[in-house]
């Protein structure tokens, strides 16, 4: 068991950006770099689980990401398809429940029972929550979300807002990370991302290990988390200050 120093967030969402860019480096199809992807991505949900994270966000496919050439978007649809098969099962026995977070009207009626099937396999799992964005984007979300209440007819306020959202079934990230050297959050988590620590690592996804989400974990736990209030007012609530 790993040991990480400080407080851990409770909800951890991560942007898997660099498999391409792994792929290329190594002269193989990219689609070799979303593979090893998936691989990083299984150490990464064990690695949570061994460290007490409560929830796991990562952003799997946007909704841009359908403007990508033909045949890597076919080679993911393929890829997520096998990782269904192969990867569900352990999922369930590690006690992972699994929630897919997109529009599912723009995907094949293969794949969609595939991710119905996952969730359902998983639906009982407590240990911890696995969201995994497909064909997601944050305006997306919260344009369906706002739709969701006209046609129903109720006020748009803050709450409901929230609560017609993809995410609803969760708290918001605590820590973001993206890999890859990019320094922006593209369009995941724009309204969940409101108080958010943001995290940017260099490493391509493929390379980011345990090590790597320690030390993202180390860098969190170093931070104070304000929420609009001062810093004396944070350290005056905190359990055992001579101001609290």
């Amino acid at each position: 068991m790993p040991t990480v120093q400080g407080a851990i967030p409770h909800h951890i969402a991560i942007v898997m950006d660099g498999n391409g860019r792994w792929a290329t480096r190594r002269f193989l199809p990219r689609l070799a770099g979303h593979r090893q992807g998936v691989e990083s991505l299984r150490r990464c949900v064990h690695a949570c689980v061994q460290r007490g994270v409560g929830v796991l966000t990562v952003f799997a496919f946007s909704s841009e990401n359908w403007n990508r050439p033909a045949d890597e978007v076919s080679g993911l649809m393929d890829l997520l398809a096998k990782a269904l098969t192969r990867e569900v099962p352990q999922l369930a026995r590690d006690g992972v429940q699994v929630h897919f977070v997109g529009e599912k009207s723009g995907i094949s009626a293969q794949v969609r029972e595939g991710l119905q099937r996952a969730e359902a396999a998983t639906a009982s799992n407590q240990r911890l929550v696995l969201n995994v964005c497909f064909n997601y984007g944050g305006r997306w979300d919260i344009t369906q979300a706002a739709a969701a209440l006209a046609a129903r007819g109720e006020p748009i306020t803050e709450a409901s807002l929230h609560a017609a959202m993809g995410m609803a079934h969760v708290p918001d990230p605590d820590l973001l990370i993206r890999t890859g050297g990019e320094r922006r959050i593209s369009n995941f988590l724009l309204w969940q991302a409101a108080y958010t620590e943001l995290y940017f690592s260099d490493r391509l996804w493929p390379d980011f290990d345990e090590a790597a989400l320690d030390e993202a974990i180390a860098d969190f736990a170093a931070r104070e988390r304000r929420f609009g209030q001062t810093s004396d007012q944070v350290q005056a609530q905190q359990p055992g200050s001579l101001r609290a």
